[in-house]
Formats: structure tokens, C-alpha cells, sequence
């Protein structure tokens, strides 16, 4: 048996809707029934990113780093494929650019996410903490 399971279904046009567990998720080609597969990509980068990124804090000696939001760009060349992901991070705890890089650089080993995707996709990270 697989450790990760779905399974994706398409009546008709761009439209799939894929089945994990308990729970469904729409994903349309057009943009126009739900979003895009690089949307989906680049939100659930982040959304892998974030925990590891408090991992990251953990290990790092820094227990509660607040509220975490990230923002997230991507770029797409003109045959829609990803060719660069940002994030923006602000953070809630107030620490130094060093302990922060220090964290992302955890965090990176952590990402699943970020280990699956090809080394030019690798989010480039900005951390700006005292937010909120």
C-alpha cells in the first residue's frame, strides 16, 4: 500500500476533482471553477513550508514564533510552467535577520515540499518579523 493515496477525476473540460482522504479539492486548468495547478502548487508549498519553518524555530530555540502569513508569488514562462516561487513570511516574533535565515535554512531541510521540487523552483524567502 502507498504512503500518499488520491485519486483525480475529470467529467469533462479543465476541471478535476481530486479525492485525499476525507477530503476534496477542485482544480481547474481555465483559473475558472477553482485554482490553477500552479496555484494549488504554490499554496501547498507554503502551506508545507509554515510548520517547518516552526520546526525549524523549535530546534532553533525559539518556541512560539506568533502568527505566521505567507505570501507567495510565483512566475510562469510563456508555456505556463513555473520558473520561479517567492515567499514573504511575516512573522509575529521580533528576532534578528540572522536567527531568522537560521530558521528558514531548518525549515528547508524539513519542507517536503521544497525537497520534492527541482532546485530552481526552491522558494526564494524573505522573513520580516514584529508583524501583527
Amino acid at each position: 500500500m502507498a504512503d500518499v493515496e488520491a485519486t483525480t477525476t475529470s467529467e469533462e473540460g479543465y476541471t478535476s476533482v481530486s479525492r485525499v482522504g476525507d477530503f476534496e479539492l477542485t482544480v481547474d486548468a481555465t483559473g475558472e471553477d477553482g485554482p490553477t495547478p500552479n496555484q494549488v502548487l504554490a499554496a501547498d508549498y507554503a502551506s508545507c513550508f509554515i510548520p517547518a519553518f516552526r520546526v525549524g524555530g523549535n530546534k532553533e530555540g525559539h518556541d512560539d514564533l506568533g502568527k505566521i502569513t505567507t505570501e507567495v508569488e510565483a512566475d510562469l514562462n510563456d508555456d505556463d510552467d513555473l520558473t520561479a516561487i517567492r515567499f514573504v513570511m511575516h512573522v509575529e516574533a521580533d528576532l534578528s535577520d540572522e536567527e531568522f535565515d537560521a530558521i528558514v535554512e531548518r525549515a528547508e531541510g524539513i519542507c517536503h515540499v521544497h525537497d520534492s521540487l527541482k532546485e530552481s523552483l526552491h522558494a526564494d524567502i524573505t522573513v520580516h518579523g514584529g508583524q501583527f
